[in-house]
């Protein structure tokens, strides 16, 4: 087996790589002037499995172009089965046609990274579950929820007065399935409207939260603004406290002021893309690693055994 790193996020691959007790294969990286992208693998690949970790993350089409070509170097130097690890899967919002003659992105990267040479997808997480379906290659698509049970277990003892809360209509599945883990939490909706064309969007809260703290749970927060304004209503409800738990932390800005000024008390994401400085230095959002998921997600898909017990019941101990 063999782990290589793109420069998306090399912080995680490499804490992956030691879960793995293992190294991370040596590979040149480097731009030319006008923005073209060369890689050389310098450690041998022929008849090895190798797991390509490279999220899409932004600069989207650089990261994503970086990753294509280090899977076409590694088929050249005949790798016997490419994993491309996506911790962030990028164009996953554009999964669908939104209006005449508007392009399906999603699928076209799924197009490009099995033509690149990839035999397998590993991912977190995705905007729509459906995208699995646009790669004609296996595609193991992890939960964060495991990573967020422990979490909110150890600063909610008992789970006492714990409501999780969806922040719109769309992600009612995903917060369902995070109450159903938290011994079946209490569970409530933000409806999202607008008054009429034009106005401002309006947040009514769908459940009981008046003296509950809620946790508002989402795939992506991206600038805040639909997080920020749920809090806000959240707190006109009576509750007494707000938090938010993202699979994927994208911040674009101005997502740091947004989330700093807000009545949110603590943003809990994971590592799947790297931090800025600016969210780093940014005291209401808290990072967790997906090492050990996908330290033994690999494993696995290496030893041709079964995802199955991450997907259901991933041990807390274990994280």
């Amino acid at each position: 087996m063999r782990l290589i790193s793109g420069t998306g996020n090399l912080p995680l691959a490499q804490a992956i790589a030691g879960h793995l007790d293992m190294t991370l294969t040596e590979a040149a990286i480097r731009r030319f002037a006008d923005g073209e992208i060369f890689v050389e693998i310098l450690e041998n690949v022929r008849g090895k499995d190798v797991f390509v970790l490279q999220p899409t993350s932004c600069p989207a089409n650089d990261n994503l172009m970086e990753l294509l070509i280090l899977m076409d170097a590694l088929r050249r130097g005949s790798a016997r089965r490419i994993t491309a690890v996506l911790p962030y899967f990028g164009y996953a919002r554009q999964d669908r046609k939104t209006s005449p003659r508007t392009p399906i992105s999603a699928k076209l990267v799924a197009n490009l990274i099995t033509a690149a040479g990839a035999s397998r997808v590993l991912t977190v997480d995705l905007h729509a579950a459906q995208i699995q379906g646009f790669f004609d290659i296996p595609v193991d698509n992890l939960y964060a929820l495991p990573v967020f049970d422990r979490h909110i277990r150890d600063r909610y003892p008992g789970l006492e007065g714990v409501t999780v809360v969806s922040p719109d209509i769309g992600g009612v599945a995903r917060a369902r399935a995070l109450a159903k883990r938290l011994d079946n939490a209490d569970l409530a909706i933000i409806d999202k409207r607008r008054d009429g064309p034009g106005r401002n969007e309006v947040m009514h809260v769908i459940g009981t939260v008046r003296d509950r703290h809620c946790l508002m749970v989402d795939d992506m927060v991206d600038s805040g603004g639909t997080l920020v304004k749920a809090a806000a209503a959240l707190r006109e409800s009576g509750a007494c406290s707000v938090s938010a738990y993202a699979s994927h932390g994208v911040f674009s800005p101005p997502a740091s002021r947004n989330i700093e000024s807000s009545v949110i008390e603590n943003l809990v994401v994971t590592d799947s893309i790297k931090a800025s400085p600016e969210i780093a230095a940014c005291s209401k959002i808290e990072r967790l690693s997906l090492a050990p998921l996908l330290a033994e997600a690999v494993r696995s898909i290496h030893d041709e055994q079964s995802l199955s017990a991450l997907f259901d019941s991933f041990p807390h101990g274990a994280l």
